[in-house]
């Protein structure tokens, strides 16, 4: 068996050259001493692009000096490189979460490297990817090099998140917590947002919950709830109080009965602790998870989503502020259409009435230069703290009339306004 290449971190990221393309893994298991180490390389690179989803940590590469020699091109964008990408030092990939995959297997993007954060090697020599699964898989079956941070905080989680010591080219010891993330207490807005959906919510359904603090709010509301399942692509806290009390059980489900099925984790240590070594969550590449043709095997699917603003006639953008790149499109799509075809299944978008400025998130038409994350033929039910409508099936006079029955007060007169104006013309 071969043995690790343990080297300092300037050494492994030593690997990368000019002019080549480098995956990171995200979220929980960004590994941060690796990218602070190729930064401290700026001065003899130029043109090293990163490829990514969703990460943690500062993202130097985004910040001068160094973003001279290194640019972002994300697939999902979050809070440290949202500037980057809204400037001429980054870049966004529209595409969907389960088609990822796609880029580095066709050879669309070939990768020269990859970085990832990984547990130690067992007795066999495989190391655990952690709690991100998602495209590190595809990533490292197709990047020329793969570089390691070996960290015993990492959590060995089962499916099929694992590395075999020989397909690792250099690595890296560190013994560092990973990133946690511990969601406070929930507005009165999303008490009352989580209890209108979770009544939507049915005995025996499998759910997947979009990321956020309203899905945790859902969560908390299905304590008489029986036989529920989870096929999702984020794991976060809330599921552990139903799993505890027996109400997440998996029996009615088709695909991994039993298990709960996801692609990445992230919250507080005690999920990581819940997760490690625990046979009863399987973590699976995001073109699995995300796969419609699997999710619509399941039972009464539910999915439950967010939005950034929606459109009388029922257009859901929830990755873009008008022309900003605020995150991305991810599975929503993927597990809207997969719960609409499910049996008994059911596709929710959620999310306050107004944002926080007071502006109502129901407009009559979306912001210039917005993009639109799910259409008006594939949303069905929207809910808001003033209830839930179901679009499905509704024309377009019909739909403005149940949007404006959810928009908050403030804003119902100037939207039937804007709604006879736009759809009487």
């Amino acid at each position: 068996m071969k043995n690790f290449q343990v080297v300092s971190a300037h050494e492994a990221v030593s690997i990368v050259k000019s002019n080549q393309r480098v995956f990171i893994q995200g979220a929980a298991m960004t590994p941060n001493v690796l990218i602070d180490a190729l930064c401290e390389r700026h001065r003899e690179l130029k043109n090293v692009e990163f490829i990514q989803i969703h990460t943690e940590g500062k993202a130097l590469y985004t910040q001068p000096p160094y973003q001279d020699s290194f640019r972002t091109n994300s697939c999902f964008v979050g809070k440290n490189v949202r500037g980057a990408v809204n400037s001429d030092y980054g870049a966004y990939i529209p595409i969907f979460l389960s088609d990822i995959h796609l880029l580095f297997r066709r050879n669309i993007l070939p990768l020269d490297c990859a970085f990832i954060q990984v547990s130690p090697p067992d007795k066999h020599g495989y190391c655990s990817l952690g709690v991100s699964v998602d495209i590190t898989i595809p990533a490292i079956q197709n990047a020329k090099k793969v570089i390691a941070q070996v960290n015993p905080q990492v959590p060995r989680t089962h499916g099929d998140g694992v590395i075999h010591i020989s397909n690792i080219d250099a690595a890296i010891e560190v013994d560092m917590p990973i990133h946690s993330t511990l969601h406070g207490e929930p507005t009165d807005i999303e008490k009352r947002i989580g209890k209108h959906v979770a009544e939507l919510v049915e005995d025996g359904a499998t759910l997947q919950m979009g990321i956020g603090g309203i899905p945790n709010v859902v969560l908390s509301n299905l304590m008489n709830h029986k036989r529920l399942g989870i096929h999702t692509e984020m794991f976060s806290d809330g599921i552990l109080p139903l799993v505890e009390k027996g109400i997440i059980t998996g029996e009615e489900k088709e695909v991994k009965t039993g298990k709960l099925v996801t692609c990445f984790a992230v919250g507080s240590p005690k999920l990581y602790d819940y997760v490690d070594d625990n046979p009863l969550v399987h973590f699976k590449e995001a073109a699995y998870t995300n796969d419609t043709a699997i999710i619509r095997k399941n039972p009464k699917v539910t999915a439950i989503n967010s939005a950034i603003e929606i459109d009388l006639t029922g257009q859901v953008c929830a990755d873009t502020i008008g022309k900003i790149q605020y995150s991305g499109v991810g599975g929503q799509m993927d597990f809207i259409r997969g719960a609409t075809l499910s049996e008994g299944g059911k596709a929710i978008i959620a999310m306050p009435s107004v944002t926080k400025n007071g502006i109502s998130k129901i407009v009559p038409y979306l912001k210039t230069g917005a993009g639109v994350t799910t259409t008006r033929a594939h949303v069905h039910y929207i809910a808001t703290e003033y209830g839930v409508v179901n679009l499905f099936g509704k024309n377009l006079k019909q739909r403005a009339e149940a949007l404006i029955s959810i928009a908050h007060p403030d804003h119902r007169e100037e939207l039937s306004r804007q709604a006879f104006e736009r759809l009487n013309a």
